[in-house]
């Protein structure tokens, strides 16, 4: 069991309270982690912690930013094993944790070299004799929400390019993987970034509303990012609003995945199956909708429902699972209602669909129609439906019958149709003949409609995480009207 403190201006501490929770292995009922279950006051502690530390962070020249920030990502590579220790928090697999340490660690790399790409310009006054300037500036504390679905890669999202850009920021944990996001905290701590520079709250799931909204009404905090539910991104989002607050939001998706008529059905089978099943579909990118142009449409979903049965489901460290377990067993119980929904309406189950506890076998849906659930719901799980179109116009309009816009994948031979079709998605990222489910940490990361607003990653985050302001110097006399 790995017990998990605060870390509040550089130490290790209990709530004040003493109070804690404990998070347990959706698949034995063990207890993982016994966690701090911070209070409001430790809410203020952690941003008087940051609010005291910006000013030397934010003063530090742009290579020893650099320098403090690619030390963190060496350092988190060294400790992947602890990461994926704390795997039985999700039930993931160790090769997600794996992977989500490797793209983490690459995060904080592109921040690092982002510390000297923070411009400004020059810009012509009509004033005789002003000098005008347009500067990027650190804002200050930025509060950091991260889910618990790719906990190293979102939590991580959240800290590197506010901390290149030379803000201090305070990671409110998830309550589903709070040792890991812990151990983001320790490691930058450990990586020499200073006291107060990255601070991690972690709260009881009860305390949740009443800690974010202190956080975001702390007066010190000058933006906030958040990555969840749609949902959640809402509350966020007023809270914000209320107290003018900048907000970032990467919020769910329902990633639609087009197959046109000419498409390479091995290659998007293959894309198509890591879209919907990897990480149990517990993805904001996976592929929820396969949208078939009619004409391959039936001999595509006989080769995936192939390759969906080899797919086999099951404790994380068993020999035989390729997949790991759903979070917690009411997912699984959301999930199979939606199932149940469709396959009563008169949806075909054409693979899967067992559940047991939080274990769920990957699976298949044909004839899903708008009057069902499925066809609209975010079902954030290992489930993938079959939609029928006729033609790019159509498969395209099924595309865009959505609220969310995160992701999506178009497939095709002929890259010039695929990339006008690309253009007309209503999303934030597309992908030619790839899988929804990809991220880089130099791309543009963001979502549009219900998926949310403005870009994380690279020189996109820039934008969101420095305050623009204008400055003038006055050379010679000035004419004034009185």
């Amino acid at each position: 069991m790995l017990d998990v403190p605060l870390l509040i201006g550089g130490k290790s501490c209990p709530a004040r309270d003493g109070r804690t929770f404990e998070r347990c292995n959706p698949v034995t009922g063990e207890v993982v982690s016994r966690v701090a279950a911070a209070t409001l006051e430790d809410a203020d502690a952690a941003v008087a912690a940051a609010q005291a530390a910006f000013p030397v962070w934010a003063a530090l020249a742009p290579n020893e930013r650099r320098t403090r920030l690619l030390a963190a990502a060496e350092l988190m590579q060294a400790r992947a094993s602890e990461f994926i220790e704390a795997a039985g928090e999700t039930g993931a697999m160790a090769n997600w944790y794996g992977f989500n340490v490797k793209l983490a660690a690459g995060m904080l790399r592109e921040a690092a070299s982002m510390t000297t790409q923070i411009n400004g310009e020059v810009i012509p006054s009509d004033v005789p004799g002003s000098f005008a300037m347009a500067l990027r500036q650190p804002c200050g504390v930025i509060l950091g929400i991260a889910p618990w679905n790719a906990p190293v890669i979102l939590a991580t999202r959240a800290l590197a390019m506010p901390l290149a850009c030379g803000n201090t920021v305070v990671l409110k944990a998830s309550e589903l993987s709070p040792a890991v996001h812990r151990l983001i905290g320790q490691v930058l701590q450990d990586a020499g970034l200073g006291d107060g520079v990255v601070n991690v709250i972690s709260n009881a799931p009860v305390d949740a509303p009443a800690i974010v909204e202190r956080l975001i009404a702390n007066p010190a905090v000058r933006r906030v990012n958040f990555t969840g539910s749609t949902h959640v991104g809402r509350i966020v989002a007023e809270l914000a609003a209320r107290h003018l607050k900048p907000a970032l939001l990467e919020l769910g998706g329902k990633a639609p995945f087009l197959v046109l008529d000419d498409a390479d059905l091995d290659a998007a089978v293959d894309a198509a199956a890591f879209g919907a099943y990897f990480n149990q579909g517990q993805i904001c990118m996976s592929t929820e909708r396969l949208i078939v142009d009619s004409k391959v449409a039936d001999a595509f979903i006989d080769k995936l429902a192939a390759k969906v049965a080899t797919l086999r489901a099951g404790h994380p460290q068993a020999d035989d699972s390729v997949l790991g377990s759903l979070v917690d067993a009411s997912a699984g119980v959301r999930i199979k209602a939606l199932i149940d929904d469709a396959v009563g309406k008169g949806a075909r189950l054409v693979v899967g669909g067992q559940v047991d506890g939080s274990i769920m076998q990957p699976t298949l849906l044909d004839g899903v129609t708008p009057s069902m659930r499925l066809y609209r719901e975010e079902s954030f799980g290992p489930v993938a439906v079959l939609l029928r179109g006729d033609g790019d116009e159509d498969l395209l309009s099924l595309a865009n019958d959505s609220e969310f816009g995160l992701s999506a994948a178009i497939f095709s031979r002929d890259t010039g149709r695929a990339l006008a079709l690309a253009q007309r998605v209503e999303s934030g990222i597309c992908h030619i003949n790839g899988p929804t489910v990809h991220d880089e940490a130099q791309m543009p990361f963001g979502g549009v409609k219900s998926s949310g607003y403005g870009s994380f990653g690279g020189k996109a985050s820039i934008e969101q995480f420095t305050q623009l302001r204008w400055i003038t110097l006055q050379n010679g006399p000035r004419h004034y009207p009185i």
